[in-house]
């Protein structure tokens, strides 16, 4: 045929040569390719359940409950011992390979919006699956899927990947801290994660802020990695430039984005590179595409590499040669000891990866070769380990490793047990017999409920005295929402559960109008003074339960003050967190620098303020309506932190209304920007010019995009008043619950 068929599926179009790989059809426009400035909306409906096989009411606890834990670690022991011609396995030992896998999967994750981590198996689909810095752990995947399938949906992906990489460095004779399971598997890519500016895959020139070797120099937030396409920093240093000092500031930054501190991050890298090697065997030049970009016959494997057999010593990953150790399959403390034995000097392998070498000749024979027998070679550093003694602060934690190697083994245990966890939230979340007793700070602990409950009877008259102190709904329900609104669902911290509200750092958070709040927690913490030394038996209340019920009996005020009667919902059981208890450096990382709901933004960012919305929206696992009612609701209750009365689009403050979706869909308002920046607005009568209203771009939003705008019609109509104060009271229940994590939410399901 001299044309191409027309495609035979619904749209008709044509196959797209120049898009053409190995086979695969063209595809039609979609929005986002007409107009790439629209709000991503889609983003608060991705991981959609549709998209899962197991269904909803699928109870991962339970299934991971069913099998015997060590029986699955003692299969795992046996398969890294037991090479496969797909891909022979170093020294003849998956277990380096597979703390790799495991380490790239949990340390993906960041600080300052908990994306990334182990969580959901992420490591799975693109784009992590593709990046650089993973090459070649699809092979450690496809190793792991004969268990996957031995065991089906009693062991998530997610907790196997992490799992394995715990049983391989026990197997090489290494003690660990400790596993818990409780990661649910994802089904779909992740489109929420902003993983950077570049439109380019290993570039690194869009993201970094100063000048290097300047107190300036940093990464744009939220990103924790140096480059795209890594999980922490280019082996090579900055640039591939080679300078251990640079590369020691990127490798500071990096990792405490990751939550890592100076004696973490040398424990990581010590640990790490006891074991294994670093593969540049072969030219890059042989290497196939990435699996996102493989023809259909690889079945999503990548990297596929033509010259010779195409593995073992013709290994090519991130294109440097060498391993650290004399023995890469056993625990020890040879890498420190290599890494002061010897001068280091440059050098280059095939594959064109630079790293360094004892200068002189110096051990060249000490370490074997992977998989030639007779073969021998000289220890290997990348100019990240190089830059370890290059760095004052770094070295003195060498050398007190060096000098004392059971702080090392501590050190390790305790910061790899922090790596593949850090993003699991509480320890009650765990699960498992291997779940270690001790409770870590960064685990964000909270005392266990000691007391009896308190009664309906109790949270009715508590709602009495709540009101009777008289401050505002405002007041009143701002205090419950700054508590309770920290909650990422993307690392499971923060939530009104320990009111560290009322510590340090959160009580002077500028979001949350500290002389306001101060004002309501005195009053909440004398009504719990009154109310536990009262004969009231067994029973307590603590001020987090106060916090939020605060925000219940407001709401329910606020509620009965637009002619609706209701009864927002409340489960007791919540405690206060003590000072010893709480990081504030950690605490600090859940600051919000944009808070839409409150009408809250830190400072000029680049990235548009509605989306900062959608992306806060997204953390506290909203829909596009939930959202919608929320901000609705919050603004005619008037809780803009600062007393603003930007999109309090409503004549009666703090009254629960559908006013803010009536008055935004008047259209008899013409709206304009009141500044250079396009940031504030000024809604005027069309035909008398009279100032009506001021905005924000989180007001206006719900106008301008069709999909909120849908949802605004819904609740602003004449029959939806009572449909709109029922969604607010549903989303601000399911906010107020989200860390609640005892009692089995909905977050803790598939």
């Amino acid at each position: 045929m001299s044309k191409p068929s027309k495609c035979p599926i619904a749209g008709g179009y044509e196959a797209i040569e120049s898009k053409r790989i190995g086979g695969a059809i063209g595809t039609p426009p979609m929005n986002a390719d007409w107009w790439p400035g629209q709000l991503p909306i889609e983003l608060l409906h991705s991981q959609s359940a549709k998209a899962n096989p197991l269904g909803d009411n699928f109870d991962y606890p339970a299934a991971f409950a069913s099998i015997d834990i060590d029986v699955v670690k003692k299969d795992i022991a046996e398969l890294l011992i037991t090479s496969q011609d797909f891909w022979p396995a170093d020294y003849g030992n998956y277990g380096p390979q597979m703390i790799r896998m495991a380490w790239h999967s949990a340390g993906s994750y960041r600080v300052f919006d908990g994306r990334g981590g182990s969580a959901q198996g992420l490591q799975r689909f693109a784009p992590l699956y593709s990046w650089e810095d993973n090459g070649n752990i699809d092979k450690s995947i496809r190793l792991l899927q004969p268990i996957k399938l031995k065991y089906g949906e009693n062991i998530s992906w997610a907790d196997l990947i992490i799992l394995t990489g715990n049983v391989a460095l026990e197997q090489m004779g290494f003690k660990t801290f400790g596993f818990g399971g409780g990661r649910i598997d994802c089904y779909e890519a992740d489109d929420a994660s902003y993983w950077g500016p570049e439109t380019v895959m290993a570039t690194q020139d869009k993201r970094w802020l100063g000048e290097p070797g300047t107190k300036e120099y940093d990464l744009e937030n939220p990103l924790a990695a140096s480059r795209q396409s890594l999980i922490y920093v280019h082996p090579e240093g900055p640039f591939g430039n080679m300078d251990p000092l640079s590369s020691a500031q990127e490798i500071r930054i990096t990792f405490g984005r990751m939550g890592m501190n100076d004696a973490e991050t040398v424990a990581l890298i010590a640990g790490g590179h006891a074991f294994g090697k670093s593969h540049g065997g072969s030219p890059k030049s042989f290497l196939g595409p990435e699996p996102s970009a493989a023809p259909i016959e690889n079945q999503a494997l990548g990297w596929l590499n033509s010259n010779g057999s195409g593995k073992a010593q013709f290994t090519t990953t991130n294109g440097i040669e060498g391993a650290w150790t004399s023995n890469p399959t056993r625990w020890d403390h040879e890498y420190l000891k290599n890494l002061f034995a010897f001068d280091w000097e440059q050098c280059e392998s095939v594959a064109g990866g630079k790293s360094w070498r004892p200068k002189e000749g110096a051990a060249s024979d000490l370490i074997p070769d992977a998989h030639v027998e007779g073969l021998r070679h000289p220890p290997m550093m990348m100019t990240t380990d190089i830059a370890l003694i290059k760095d004052p602060a770094y070295l003195e934690v060498c050398k007190k490793f060096f000098e004392t190697p059971a702080l090392l083994d501590d050190a390790f245990a305790k910061a790899w047990y922090k790596l593949i966890h850090r993003d699991m939230g509480p320890k009650n979340r765990l699960l498992g017999k291997d779940v270690p007793s001790e409770e870590l700070i960064w685990q964000d602990p909270i005392p266990e409920l000691n007391h009896d409950l308190i009664s309906e009877a109790d949270i009715n008259a508590l709602k009495t005295k709540i009101l009777e102190t008289g401050h505002s709904v405002s007041a009143l329900v701002s205090t419950a929402w700054g508590s309770a609104s920290t909650f990422r669902k993307t690392d499971l911290r923060g939530g009104a559960n320990g009111a560290r509200i009322r510590l340090e750092p959160m009580i002077n958070w500028e979001v949350n109008n500290p002389k306001q709040l101060k004002s309501v927690l005195a009053s909440l913490e004398e009504i719990q003074q009154g109310f536990n030394s009262a004969d009231s038996g067994a029973k307590r209340v603590s001020v987090a339960d106060l916090v939020v019920l605060s925000g219940c009996a407001a709401i329910e005020k606020a509620a009965l003050s637009a002619g609706v009667k209701i009864n927002v919902p409340f489960v007791p059981g919540r405690m206060d967190a003590l000072k010893e208890q709480t990081d504030e450096h950690n605490i600090s990382f859940l600051e919000p620098y944009a808070d839409g709901f409150r009408n809250f933004t830190k400072g000029k960012y680049a990235v548009d303020t509605e989306r900062m919305l959608i992306d806060r929206a997204h953390l506290l696992d909203l829909s596009a309506p939930e959202m919608t009612a929320l901000v609705g609701g919050l603004r005619v209750l008037d809780t803009n932190f600062d007393g603003s009365k930007h999109g309090v689009f409503t004549t009666v403050p703090g009254a629960l209304s559908n006013d803010f979706f009536v008055n935004l869909l008047d259209i008899n308002t013409k709206w304009a920007p009141i500044d250079e920046d396009n940031e504030t607005f000024e809604g005027k009568d069309t035909k008398t010019g009279e100032l009506k209203w001021t905005a924000t771009r989180n007001d206006l939003v719900f106008g301008s995009n069709l999909q909120l705008r849908a949802v605004c019609e819904v609740y602003g109509s004449s029959t939806g008043n009572t449909r709109f104060i029922t969604a607010f009271v549903s989303a601000w229940h399911k906010v107020m619950m989200l860390d609640r994590f005892e009692l089995e939410n909905e977050l803790y399901r598939s």
